[in-house]
């Protein structure tokens, strides 16, 4: 029995690394779209996130006197994902400050690898949106000449979400908003990137389709049906369908929707274990996150809500758990009568 279970958690080990050795892997085809779009800032904030997230590892080895393990790349995943929710002009410090709380406060002071409640780059991003908001949340133009180190001097806006809060509607094309060409975080507008990216990840069985789609479907509804733009939300369904569509493209393809249901909400330890726990995980996470964005004052809600869902993950698993196992023992003894 102890051997079953030693080797059904080297399993879980091996399937937990393969996942976050592919989120960095995909992280490269976003990264290369930001230094299309941005320069090469991009390529210099991630590899600053990688090299924090990595020395911290090192170093928590080192005080828990513990062996560092070369083939764990989980802190070098949650650097990534929190360096493409910022900016190409962040500050180097407020980086490194997102990845140090994300990896010591979200992930090490929990117990470490497995043992954490929290997504870790969502505890990271959360930590530098409170306390920087005036750096996080505000976003150069795409094909902007961003310095390489000090980047104080280029102009950032917030036009996007200021537009949709105003209930007014974007006037970007669809194609602009596949390919990330509007103000937004340096890795979470190439719509058409990070689906190619959420196809792979689904090939490999490393994200689930029934979290995801059940986030997505979530924040599509809520959009169409209670639009943010002016005059819509009273309107008729039918005779302005069109026009609540398009609020529904904007609502997924900006706020970094597409990006958390592909890269943040299947982090194998905080997401929720079971199919049905995760159609649950997902909607609720959906719920919030249009919440966040409906009435909140940040742009990003889905970090936000991801951390609240978070806190009953567990529960919905163990309440899946028990429904399963109360409703097959009252099916037992009508089948065994039935014989």
């Amino acid at each position: 029995m102890d051997e079953a279970l030693i080797q059904e958690q080297e399993a879980q080990l091996q399937k937990t690394g393969r996942y976050y050795k592919h989120i960095c892997f995909m992280a490269i085809p976003l990264l290369c779209m930001s230094c299309y779009l941005y320069g090469l800032r991009p390529l210099l904030l991630c590899g600053i996130a990688v090299l924090t997230g990595n020395l911290c590892d090192r170093l928590v080895s080192l005080l828990r006197r513990r062996v560092y393990q070369a083939s764990d790349f989980s802190n070098e995943s949650f650097g990534l994902v929190i360096a493409l929710l910022m900016p190409a002009t962040v500050d180097i410090y407020v980086l490194v400050a997102a990845v140090l709380a994300g990896v010591l406060i979200g992930k090490e002071i929990f117990g470490g690898y497995g043992s954490y409640p929290f997504n870790p780059a969502a505890v990271g991003y959360v930590v530098a949106a409170v306390s920087w908001p005036e750096q996080v949340f505000r976003y150069p133009q795409p094909y902007t000449a961003i310095p390489l180190w000090d980047a104080s001097s280029v102009p950032v806006s917030s036009a996007i979400e200021d537009t949709l809060r105003s209930g007014g509607m974007l006037n970007i094309g669809s194609l602009a908003l596949g390919l990330g060409e509007y103000a937004a975080p340096m890795g979470t507008g190439a719509a058409l990137i990070i689906l190619a990216c959420g196809l792979f990840l689904w090939t490999q069985k490393d994200a689930h389709m029934s979290a995801s789609v059940s986030f997505l479907a979530t924040c599509a509804l809520i959009a169409f049906f209670f639009p943010r733009q002016a005059g819509l939300a009273d309107s008729a369904v039918l005779t302005n369908a069109l026009p609540r569509l398009q609020c529904m493209r904007d609502e997924l393809l900006t706020g970094a929707i597409l990006f958390s249901a592909v890269f943040l909400l299947n982090e194998p330890y905080t997401c929720a274990h079971h199919r049905m726990g995760r159609v649950l995980y997902g909607v609720l996470v959906g719920l919030v996150s249009m919440g966040f964005r409906y009435y909140g004052v940040y742009e990003t809600g889905v970090c936000f809500a991801l951390l609240v869902v978070n806190s009953i993950s567990a529960w919905i698993d163990r309440t899946e758990t028990g429904l399963y196992r109360m409703t097959h023992r009252q099916a037992g003894p009508g089948k065994e009568a039935a014989q």
